[in-house]
């Protein structure tokens, strides 16, 4: 990079302290980001009132969890930034107050197919007092033991459910809404599928069917099978009530979306679209994107979520950086055997696709492998050791720079970078 040419520095979520990128001013063609969204100044109250007034239903959450004899509340595991620690001391004040003890309340870690959160993560997700006084417990999907069969959906897909969660009288979703590289976007009946799903389920929710589907990525709710199958699933379950929040860039609450499993989730969806989506004229050159940071890019697996936000805006042959810390290495078992086949990605993929065998974790392949057949990508990780970075079917740089520079040198220095700083956080489009 010229010495004498002006440089613009950009702030990337990466890790838990953030990374400081310097870029040739020139090549910049947009910084995406949400749109300014001041904080709700007392969160606390915010959620009482959303409670107390819920969309899509005449009564409030304490008066409809009367006369039930217990309740079960899923919440986000780790991995996801869900203040939980103000929407949870309202609800289970409501609960209470409706006549359900402490000790009939369980709050259940909707973990999908990730690992349980254990010990000081369980106060980290609740805070102290609650992780002391209520039980709380975590989903396991390949335990098909501890689930509860409930018949077919009308495209066939096996509904196996976590049996704590069937079995509460008083059945609760709380969670927040982003856009999701395949559900759309997160919350409402996305705690239910894939959060208390079984691994039964999930080969039929996460197959190559609705994993290669068009419409099944960021943004898109009308005709994205994924949402649909999901919210069939939830309505087969029966969830009572929602609590979702919105959050701006900071993390902090923006909007309170309580009450019905699709209205409230579907107004919610609204208002977060309105802030979230940015746009570029012209599909750019190069992507610089991350993972949006801790904690969703601890490991490689989430990370993927970074190269799909970035591909609505990233030329056919382009090149996509993806800056994403990865401490705590590439993810499950299984999706690290896929990251690091040696096979060429299109012989993995034919084979996930073809459904002559199924691994844990393939969907996300699959996305990488949409990413793949789009860009080059350019992998900033220093939670990796070289030694990894060499098998995944990417290349590495240690920097951010490096990888601008390497991606400059490939198409040439007219070329035009756009930047998304909080990567999967981001709807990025075309204008």
């Amino acid at each position: 990079m010229d010495l004498e040419e002006k440089t613009i520095q950009v702030d990337l979520a990466y890790g838990k302290t953030g990374l400081r990128a310097t870029l040739p001013h020139r090549s910049v063609a947009k910084i995406l980001t949400m749109k300014p969204a001041e904080p709700i100044l007392d969160p606390h109250t915010a959620v009482i009132k959303s409670l107390l007034n819920p969309i899509g239903f005449n009564h409030s959450l304490y008066d409809m969890a009367k006369n039930h004899g217990s309740a079960c509340i899923l919440i986000c595991d780790v991995t996801r930034p869900v203040p939980n620690k103000i929407i949870l001391p309202p609800v289970l004040k409501s609960l209470a107050a409706a006549g359900i003890p402490h000790h009939a309340t369980r709050i259940l870690i909707a973990t999908g197919i990730h690992r349980p959160n254990l010990d000081d993560e369980l106060i980290e997700l609740v805070g102290p007092e609650v992780a002391s006084r209520y039980r709380i417990d975590n989903h396991f999907s390949r335990d098909l033991a501890s689930h509860t069969c409930l018949g077919k959906t009308s495209r066939g897909t096996d509904i196996w459910i976590d049996s704590r969660f069937v079995e509460a009288e008083y059945k609760i979703a709380t969670g927040f809404i982003e856009p999701h590289l395949m559900a759309g976007f997160s919350g409402g009946r996305k705690l239910v599928v894939p959060g208390v799903s079984s691994i039964e389920t999930m080969k039929c929710m996460h197959g190559p069917k609705i994993m290669e589907h068009p419409l099944s990525r960021e943004g898109v709710i009308d005709g994205n099978p994924f949402h649909e199958e999901a919210l069939e699933i939830a309505n087969r379950v029966g969830v009572d009530f929602i609590i979702n929040v919105a959050l701006n860039e900071n993390r902090e609450i923006i909007g309170v979306f309580s009450g019905h499993l699709e209205s409230a989730h579907q107004k919610g969806v609204e208002f977060v679209r309105s802030v979230v989506r940015d746009t570029v004229p012209q599909p750019v050159d190069i992507v610089l994107t991350t993972a949006a940071g801790y904690p969703l890019d601890t490991t490689y697996y989430q990370s993927i979520k970074g190269l799909t936000a970035a591909l609505p805006i990233v030329k056919q042959g382009g090149t996509i950086i993806l800056a994403a810390r990865c401490e705590n290495g590439l993810g499950s078992d299984e999706f690290a055997g896929l990251a690091t086949d040696p096979r060429p990605v299109p012989e993995i993929i034919e084979e996930i696709v073809s459904e002559k065998q199924f691994v844990v974790d393939q969907w996300q392949f699959e996305k990488f492998a949409q990413a793949a057949r789009r860009a080059d990508i350019i992998l900033v990780a220093d939670g990796l050791k070289p030694e990894i970075k060499n098998r995944l079917h990417v290349k590495w740089a240690n920097t951010v720079e490096q990888a601008v520079a390497m991606a400059l040198e490939t198409h040439g220095p007219n070329s035009r970078i756009a930047v998304i700083p909080k990567g999967p956080y981001i709807l990025a489009e075309i204008e």
